[in-house]
């Protein structure tokens, strides 16, 4: 008997199909990108062509996760990610066997003290507990993790009273802040409502930090948690505009009377966008249009300045407006762009009296949405460089008493936010480590509404995958260990507060060892 007796047609049908439609394809694909005008490497190679685009289309993912050394991926490396990622779901961010950092590499260095202090003597406000889960590990193989999720009460790190920061001491509503650290600006809009819940529910959790609305609008969203809020105007009004698109002072008081709201800050610019914000027509819901006050699902381009005003009289007297309107502190968020322009603002402030209650100061690497390739890698100072830039400039016209800087540019660990204060800033704000911390996987789809992570969409499909109820956790998680990470740098530099940072404490070491303090650089 042959062997093809005992094989059912339908068997056949299915091997030969199995075997034929491959070839099919190949051959079809083949005639096809022969004859095609696009893509010359299709024309004159069509399969290898092929091959070659699958893995250009694949290669950014391999490179990430299998090829990439951990300090090597940009804009964060795999190392970055996971010292935001691990405090956020195990509130842990102990390690082991050491650091992987290159200390043969330039770079900045925190300064010990010979003595340091004791948890006992820090300047501390532990008394009320935070009530939070945290993952733990049971067992991990090589195909398999088992974790459980557990309630823990941990310890909130924040400022006592008599050291909180006070913004606009002479405003009817003065800005106290108790916690060193807060979430930098973010739109609902750019991201999705489910990550702006849980971003306002975790940092709200925390007690003591802050979440800035961004230039889309405060959003219920942003009032989901119990946050103090920064109700962030951009140069489209966002929020604040008239269907004309003027300046409503009726909206700016609506939104002055809610308690939650403790101040306000004009956008100038942000970290990699020099100019106005940029919103795909796709992610502009029927909803985040009417907070905008925008047709729905219509790309947004905000103006690459505000009209209301074009030099700093200008915009002083707008600050003063808003500042008497609200009773609230003013601020503005800008990227330096040399030393000209940070000491022409110190200047004008000294000679007018007048001026912003805060300055939000984004480094040039900043940027946690869509923006263009151009403006971010080469506009504006990285925020190091424009904290020592803005503070001499404030202190040399002896304005610094009278404003607080807060800096933001990837600054997502304790170390980093040390430096920050140690370089004149008073407070620290994060915008892709709270990203990270509800799901980011840095997928770069930000400006897509494709976000496979459900972060940076408003595609309702993807947000399904993100869990509000479990990612606040992680945000309150990675607010604690930040700040614990502030307390104890501060304690191993001999402080009793990170309150206490100054340039002294910093040292930058070269290529061949050489060590400078950066208060005599």
């Amino acid at each position: 008997m042959s062997w093809l007796e005992g094989i059912s047609i339908t068997t056949m049908i299915i091997v030969l199909a199995i075997i034929i439609i491959p070839i099919a394809i190949v051959v079809f694909l083949y005639l096809f990108d022969r004859r095609q005008k696009q893509h010359a490497i299709l024309r004159n190679y069509p399969i290898l062509g092929r091959v070659r685009y699958m893995i250009e289309k694949v290669g950014p993912e391999f490179r990430q996760y299998l090829f990439d050394n951990d300090n090597d991926g940009k804009p964060f490396s795999r190392e970055e990610y996971l010292h935001t990622v691990m405090p956020g779901k195990y509130l842990n961010s102990v390690i082991g066997f050491g650091s992987k950092r290159d200390f043969e590499a330039p770079g900045y260095y925190l300064r010990n003290a010979m003595f340091t202090k004791q948890n006992e003597e820090m300047r501390v406000d532990n008394h009320r507990k935070i009530e939070t889960m945290r993952y733990t590990v049971d067992d991990e193989g090589l195909f398999s993790r088992r974790e459980h999720r557990e309630e823990v009460t941990a310890q909130p790190w924040l400022l006592p009273d008599e050291d909180a920061i006070v913004i606009g001491p002479t405003c009817a509503e003065p800005f106290r802040v108790h916690s060193l650290l807060g979430q930098s600006a973010m739109s609902y809009g750019a991201l999705g409502d489910h990550a702006i819940t849980a971003l306002s529910k975790g940092i709200g959790m925390a007690t003591g930090a802050w979440m800035n609305t961004g230039e889309g609008g405060l959003s219920p969203h942003h009032l989901a948690g119990d946050a103090d809020i920064v109700a962030q105007i951009g140069s489209g009004l966002f929020g604040f505009r008239t269907h004309e698109g003027e300046f409503d002072w009726k909206l700016l008081k609506e939104k002055a009377e809610n308690p939650r709201v403790k101040a306000f800050e004009l956008k100038l610019a942000q970290g990699a966008k020099m100019r106005g914000g940029h919103v795909e027509g796709s992610k502009v819901t029927e909803e985040i249009a009417a907070i905008r006050n925008v047709p729905p699902f219509k790309t947004i381009n905000s103006p690459n300045r505000f009209h209301q005003f074009d030099d700093f009289p200008s915009m002083f007297s707008f600050i003063e407006q808003i500042r008497n309107q609200s009773g609230k502190p003013v601020g503005i968020k800008v990227v330096i762009g040399g030393q000209s322009d940070a000491e022409e603002l110190a200047s004008f402030m000294k000679e007018t009296g007048m001026g912003p209650d805060f300055i939000s100061v984004d480094g040039a690497e900043g940027g946690s949405g869509a923006t263009y390739q151009d403006l971010a890698d080469s506009v504006g100072l990285p925020i190091r460089s424009a904290l020592l830039l803005l503070d001499d400039a404030l202190r040399k016209y002896e304005v610094r008493d009278r404003v607080k800087i807060i800096a933001s540019g990837k600054i997502t660990t304790p170390d980093k936010a040390a430096i920050a204060l140690a370089m004149g800033a008073d407070l620290v704000q994060i915008a892709r480590g709270f990203m990270i911390s509800v799901g980011c996987i840095m997928a770069q789809r930000c400006h897509t509404n494709e976000c496979p992570a459900g972060v940076a969409t408003t595609d309702p499909n993807l947000q399904r995958g993100l869990v509000v109820e479990e990612k606040k956790y992680r945000v309150t998680n990675y607010i604690l260990t930040m700040r614990e990470g502030l307390f104890r740098i501060a304690a191993a530099a001999g402080l009793d507060s990170p309150t206490k940072f100054e340039r002294h404490h910093v040292f930058y070491k070269d290529e061949r060892g050489r060590v400078t303090p950066i208060e005599k650089s």
